[in-house]
């Protein structure tokens, strides 16, 4: 007869099978392990702009995810508790604090902290020029909060310079539909950009990603919301558009229209 030992026991006796179930549950459940799963980190950003319910559920199997940040191209990053802060949604706000979301001076704003936005501005001169998500500005913040950030909104508007906009230059319907189409940079089935109107302007979208926004800087140039840096050209400089080349950082790609 062999030798019972601890670990002879736990793999041939009763807690054997146990153990084997625990090990098995406890696998990494996501080829990125241990980041956290991208599909999971998009939905949180998502539905932080108004689905209390799934952010609950979420933050609750996952608490971390209250700290979710995702890109929504070209560098247009948004925090779970700046979606929420950007349009207002005070119930999101509070549960992804208090779950460990990061407070700005954008989600202050929104929930009336004035003296908070007041210390930020004190710390940081100039800091109420700068743009949110999707370039939103800290004075449309304050104007989400409602009632309960009046104070703050007067406060960023007795300074000035709390609401700088995008330059976006007019332009008519025939030169819009000069630089309207589908713009190919590669073989691939994804490679193409897709130059749109839509209710708010001008806007470009990969296959497959997510629509962008584009501000008109004059003479055919373009920047992409919350990405003041990214440059988007069409040429030629008149007539019809017939490649943009969108700069962003290192990274050029130039689509040919198809």
């Amino acid at each position: 007869m062999r030798n019972l030992t601890r670990r002879t026991f736990l793999s041939t006796g009763p807690l054997a099978s146990l153990l084997s179930i625990q090990q098995t549950a406890t696998q990494p459940p996501d080829p990125n392990f241990p980041s956290q799963p991208w599909t999971l980190v998009q939905e949180m950003v998502t539905v932080s702009h108004g689905n209390v319910a799934r952010v609950k559920e979420l933050v609750r199997e996952r608490p971390a995810l209250a700290r979710a940040a995702w890109d929504w191209g070209y560098g247009d990053w948004e925090t779970a508790l700046g979606a929420a802060s950007h349009v207002g949604n005070r119930e999101i706000a509070d549960t992804l604090i208090a779950n460990g979301a990061h407070v700005t001076i954008f989600s202050a704003a929104m929930l009336g902290q004035l003296e908070v936005v007041k210390s930020f501005v004190v710390a940081a001169p100039g800091i109420q020029r700068t743009r949110g998500p999707h370039g939103l500005t800290l004075l449309s913040h304050a104007k989400a909060g409602g009632s309960q950030a009046a104070a703050v909104t007067a406060y960023l508007e007795s300074l000035g310079d709390a609401d700088p906009r995008y330059t976006n230059e007019t332009l008519d319907e025939a030169a819009t539909k000069e630089l309207a189409g589908t713009y190919a940079f590669g073989a691939g089935s994804r490679d193409r950009l897709m130059v749109t109107l839509n209710s708010r302007g001008l806007a470009i979208k990969r296959e497959g990603a997510i629509e962008r926004n584009i501000f008109h800087l004059g003479g055919r140039v373009f920047n992409p919301a919350g990405a003041e840096a990214v440059r988007i050209r069409f040429e030629p400089l008149s007539g019809r558009a017939t490649t943009v080349t969108i700069h962003d950082g290192p990274v050029v790609v130039t689509g040919r229209l198809t």
